[in-house]
């Protein structure tokens, strides 16, 4: 099987531009932002209104399902006491993000990305997020 093809800009934006249409019709202002395969920053927006202090849990629930290709939802619900994942968020020098809104961007069963989103419930910014990844190229 070859290499999939990663995210281009011009599908971050695409992505982003999804995500952004969910959280208006949801009317939780987000910050959005979609990393490579390497977990390199492509693209990121912030919507007027979203909460500072979420551009950097964004940027890393993005870097976090990337780094672990598993969606930020699932490993917080394994990372609690007794769990198999319990003080992962410690890891990677503070990097990880261990609440819902990182999901994985997957094309040809490989992952190529992910998308992170912050600004609202968990349920919230899953749900934007989920958006973001429907929005991605199959």
């Amino acid at each position: 099987m070859g290499k999939a093809i990663g995210i281009t800009l011009e599908e971050a934006r695409r992505i982003i531009a999804a995500a952004i249409e969910k959280a208006n019709q949801i009317k939780v202002m987000m910050n959005i932002a979609v990393v490579d395969e390497g977990a390199n920053l492509v693209a990121f927006e912030r919507m007027d209104g979203a909460w500072i202090g979420s551009i950097d849990i964004a940027q890393k629930k993005a870097f976090t399902a990337r780094a672990f290709d598993l969606d930020t939802k699932s490993l917080g619900e394994n990372s609690q006491s007794g769990q198999q994942f319990f003080g992962i968020h410690a890891s990677n020098n503070g990097k990880i993000m261990i609440f819902a809104g990182g999901i994985p961007i997957k094309r040809g069963g490989q992952v190529v990305g992910a998308i992170g989103v912050s600004g609202g419930s968990g349920k919230d910014d899953h749900s934007v997020a989920e958006a973001g990844v429907a929005a991605a190229k199959p």
